[in-house]
């Protein structure tokens, strides 16, 4: 499961996606996650899905990396899902057991919720699979350059969100190397109720969290070794500028958020009820 997931990997491929500036990539998947708050209908819903094939299919990414950094999260989607289907509320009921109330309403809010939340891992991936480390550092940078006239570090900030996503898969592969090696010795992670998996997880903490310190610390003598001392003083040896390719991708994510401001409040302002069945 944790070879599974896909948020801080980089997958190399010559793509438009890929060429363009780390700057317009950042603030597209900002805007792409806000709308995803923001939509109400499934019209707008499709809208997302739309946007989200096309810039798969634009950064050439293989469908079946995609699928499979969601399998990671069919238990957040399953817990989401349950939670929103029973606890939503509405008039229209279809059973009840218990204290467990399914509602039409309910029901509609939960596949509604669940489509979200797979949207958003899925385009959240996509900014780290089509971007360099180095890029997303430079794209960060240069966004939050602004701020360093009230002295704000943009750059060790920047430098930090950017390692903190690369360490992601890093942890994960170390977490699934720790727990064959004491499947080996004996250990049992996928036997027994909820309570004592839960109990089986606690001795893989011990030895992750020594490994994420001892590669912290490798991580930061390779950069003294390296004279690193901050942004200050710094140049770049590929510089940051906005091209045709840019142009044109900033062009086409205004339109969408043309198309998701028309969904908002015109649609499902003007048609509540269709908005509330689409």
């Amino acid at each position: 499961m944790f070879k599974d997931i896909t948020i801080g990997q980089y997958y190399p491929a010559d793509s438009f996606i890929h060429r363009l500036d780390p700057r317009l990539k950042i603030i597209g998947v900002m805007v792409y996650i806000i709308a995803a708050f923001f939509v109400r209908t499934y019209i707008g819903m499709a809208v997302l899905l739309g946007l989200l094939i096309a810039v798969v299919a634009a950064s050439r990414l293989p469908v079946r990396l995609i699928l499979r950094g969601m399998k990671a999260i069919y238990v957040l989607l399953f817990i989401t899902f349950i939670f929103n289907a029973f606890l939503s509320g509405g008039q229209t009921e279809i059973f009840k057991l218990w204290i467990f109330r399914l509602t039409k309403e309910g029901l509609q809010r939960a596949v509604f919720m669940a489509i979200r939340l797979m949207l958003l891992i899925t385009g959240a991936s996509i900014l780290t699979l089509t971007t360099t480390p180095i890029s997303l550092t430079d794209g960060i940078e240069r966004l939050l350059s602004p701020l360093a006239r009230i002295r704000f570090p943009a750059h060790e900030v920047a430098m930090m969100m950017t390692i903190a996503l690369r360490f992601i898969p890093t942890l994960m592969e170390e977490t699934d190397r720790i727990i064959k090696a004491q499947s080996a010795r004996g250990a049992s992670f996928d036997e027994g109720g909820l309570i004592k998996r839960a109990k089986a997880v606690v001795p893989l903490l011990v030895p992750l969290f020594v490994s994420a310190f001892r590669r912290a610390d490798e991580l930061a003598m390779a950069m003294e070794a390296r004279c690193y001392s901050g942004g200050e003083g710094r140049t770049r040896l590929h510089v940051l500028k906005y091209g045709k390719n840019d142009a044109f991708a900033g062009v086409v994510l205004a339109l969408f958020v043309g198309m998701i401001v028309v969904d908002n409040l015109v649609f499902a302002s003007a048609f509540p009820f269709i908005a509330g069945v689409l």
